[in-house]
């Protein structure tokens, strides 16, 4: 995990797969230290963008943990959810829609409405919508998922933040300037004083927001940010 997040992908590479052959050796092919490590390898791919690679791995935690556990446990949802994002990233859209879905519904009767899981797969389905192009419903799920954001966290809350750059970017692409600079506006205050000045959500948020002030064009891959998988311990 320390790899993947300094960057230092080949080499969390190699320990991933070496934990998984122990894993296998261990416990069997169908257990919770395989599936823990799948899912991260899943992770991985996703943070190198290399989501063909990702979604098998990804797939098959589901795939175990379900055997494991059940279709309607709430670490078989985060399995879909990380699968939905790697899914995402390579254009199946319909499908990664469906994955989350389900999952939506396993954290909703598990943990009840008002929960941090709710609101990060919400966020997830309006990016889909996002991705689609559906602007107008990909501000209603990032105005909604935001909502809940702030009554779990706080409004000033950095969790709030990539909600905030992708509603932003929404009113952006419905062509509403003003809102989506009032919003980006806001990400940056939220951001700038717990995170580093490159940090990649905070350079997004300060890079739309000077390009709507000068008029810039949008570049082809300024849009919604993709979803984030979520980390599995072994």
């Amino acid at each position: 995990m320390v790899g993947k997040y300094t960057g230092d992908f080949d080499r969390a590479q190699v320990l991933y797969q070496r934990a998984l052959a122990i894993s296998e050796r261990a416990y069997g092919p169908v257990s919770h230290a395989v599936a823990s490590v799948c899912h991260n390898l899943g992770g991985l791919a996703h943070a190198r963008g290399d989501f063909a690679a990702g979604e098998p791995w990804a797939r098959r935690a589901v795939t175990i943990r379900a055997a494991l556990l059940g279709p309607d446990h709430p670490t078989v949802a985060a399995d879909r959810a990380a699968w939905a994002a790697l899914l995402e990233g390579r254009g199946r859209l319909r499908e990664a829609e469906a994955v989350l879905q389900q999952a939506l519904v396993v954290f909703q009767n598990r943990y009840g409405p008002e929960h941090y899981e709710v609101a990060v797969t919400l966020h997830n389905l309006a990016v889909l919508c996002h991705r689609r192009g559906d602007f107008a419903a990909a501000v209603d799920g990032y105005t909604r998922t935001l909502a809940l954001k702030e009554r779990l966290l706080g409004s000033g809350h950095p969790e709030c933040a990539t909600t905030l750059v992708n509603l932003a970017t929404a009113h952006r692409d419905m062509s509403d300037a003003t809102a989506a600079a009032a919003v980006y506006a806001r990400a940056i205050t939220i951001l700038a004083p717990h995170v580093a000045p490159d940090h990649p959500t905070l350079q997004a948020a300060r890079d739309r927001l000077q390009a709507i002030t000068s008029n810039a064009p949008l570049s082809p891959t300024d849009s919604a940010d993709a979803p984030d998988p979520h980390e599995s311990a072994t």
